[in-house]
């Protein structure tokens, strides 16, 4: 970690700008390569990540570890963050408030850590970074150029990877959409025989209902 991005990890430790601060574990700064060429961006910390102080370590994590894996990466290659650095009491959605309270920490991170490409994992991380109301079904693995922290940053929206969790067939749509990832890095795709999925046309996802829409994923 570079020293301004330690520095600001020290000082967010101890954040009290939300109710949040009283029901947290610990705040949940962020990790992984702090020159990352790619960030992903979740929503808020779950009850393991609460307990770690590491984001998406519990199942969703590893789904995206996996999908990680399928174009060549590791979770040292990127930097994964949330919007929200505590977690909501019962992993509920984050309130408007507490994004506003939190916001800036994840803004500054952007700014110290410039990455070249931000992937949004669901709605939130989505509307808050792309500043537009469209929901992650319409926009999902449409890039569009956006600046964040200062720095002029490709942003890719994707389905949150516990989206797949709850509607399985979102897992091929998240691997699709992963599939672009190296060429929006402006290095090779990997071949066909590497990736998770071979190269198609993107199917159209189903309706999300149950458990997912109540988190927001959508």
């Amino acid at each position: 970690m570079t020293d301004a991005l330690a520095d600001y990890r020290d000082e967010t430790l101890g954040c009290t700008r939300c109710p949040l601060a009283a029901t947290r574990t610990q705040v949940v700064f962020g990790s992984g390569d702090p020159h990352a060429e790619l960030m992903f961006v979740g929503e808020a910390p779950g009850f393991h990540e609460d307990q770690s102080g590491i984001p998406f370590v519990g199942q969703a994590g590893k789904l995206l570890e996996k999908l990680l894996g399928g174009i060549g990466l590791t979770r040292t290659d990127v930097y994964v963050a949330n919007v929200i650095k505590c977690r909501p009491p019962g992993n509920r959605d984050p309130h408007p408030e507490e994004i506003e309270a939190c916001e800036s920490h994840l803004f500054r991170q952007i700014e110290l850590i410039r990455p070249t490409l931000v992937a949004t994992l669901g709605n939130f991380a989505t509307k808050l970074l792309s500043g537009k109301p469209a929901g992650i079904t319409r926009v999902h693995g449409v890039e569009q150029q956006v600046v964040l922290g200062g720095n002029a940053v490709t942003l890719y929206p994707l389905f949150h990877p516990a989206a797949a969790l709850y509607t399985p067939s979102m897992q091929k749509v998240l691997e699709q959409d992963f599939a672009r990832i190296p060429e929006l890095l402006g290095r090779p795709c990997v071949s066909e025989t590497q990736s998770l999925v071979a190269p198609a046309a993107r199917p159209a996802p189903t309706e999300p209902v149950g458990p997912a829409v109540q988190l927001g994923l959508f």
